[in-house]
This record gives C-alpha cells, sequence and structure tokens, in this order.
C-alpha cells in the first residue's frame, strides 16, 4: 500500500499524484542523485562478487556438487534475475544499514567459503549469501 499522497507505479516505485490523479515522473536530477547516491565501496564490492561468481559458476559447470555443499541450504532454483550490483544497491537504498556493514558482510562470506571450500559462492546462492550476511553485519555493527 502506497503512503498516503502517492500513487504506486510498480512494486518499488511511488510518485506524488498530479491534480489529474496520474502519478509524476520523477526529476532527472532526482533520479540522477539517487543513482550517484550509492557509496563506491558497494560498487567495488558488486565488481568483486560478480567475478567470483562468474568464475564459479565456469568451474562448477556441473552444479550437482554444489548442491550438496554446505552451502546448499542458500540454493535457489534458479538465479535470480536481478544482477549483484543492483541488489546491493536495493539493499542499500531500502535499508538504514551502513557501508561498513557491506563489507563485513563480504568478510563473513569470505570467511564461510574458507571454512568451507568445497561450497563455492555460485549464480544459485550469492544473492541470498549477501542479504543474510548483510543483516548479520548490521545487526552486529547498527542496532543500538
Amino acid at each position: 500500500m502506497p503512503p498516503a499522497g502517492l500513487v504506486a507505479v510498480d512494486d518499488d516505485h511511488y510518485y506524488e499524484r498530479t491534480e489529474d490523479g496520474s502519478p509524476a515522473a520523477p526529476d532527472s536530477d532526482e533520479a540522477e542523485a539517487s543513482s550517484s547516491a550509492m557509496p563506491r565501496v558497494l560498487t567495488m564490492l558488486s565488481v568483486v562478487l560478480e567475478r567470483l561468481v562468474a568464475r564459479n559458476d565456469q568451474v562448477c559447470l556441473d552444479l550437482a556438487t554444489a548442491e550438496t555443499s554446505r552451502l546448499s541450504v542458500f540454493h535457489g532454483v534458479k538465479a535470480p534475475s536481478i544482477s549483484i550490483s543492483k541488489y546491493l544497491e536495493r539493499i542499500y537504498r531500502y535499508t538504514n544499514c551502513s557501508p561498513s556493514c557491506f563489507v563485513v558482510g563480504y568478510i563473513f562470506i569470505d570467511r564461510l567459503v574458507h571454512r568451507n571450500p568445497s561450497s563455492p559462492v555460485v549464480s544459485l546462492n550469492v544473492h541470498r549469501l549477501l542479504v543474510t550476511s548483510i543483516m548479520v553485519a548490521t545487526k552486529v555493527l547498527d542496532d543500538v
């Protein structure tokens, strides 16, 4: 349900109503500001994770080995259509966590992979691992 005075264009976007009741388009400056507001560390993390997943997906062409790993609880049936960078951007935009939570979340994933070398981070589990590790990092760092 959209907030009062706003109309939902889709699940993630709300715009103010114009006089005729239709949604008003956002200013282009506003849209540019929101996209440029993403911290650089998130861009770097998304590049690192995308490369890791691409490499692991190539190595694990036979995903049967990945499905029997300890990280299989994080596996989805199919890879999400949203990219890692867009996913991180969305988490940053709609949560109140600091950029340091994303770094600590990546460290949690790295430690998990080092403890379980037979459990690769692949396209089937990276999004779920990210949201879980960032949530735990937020609880550790940002909760008051």
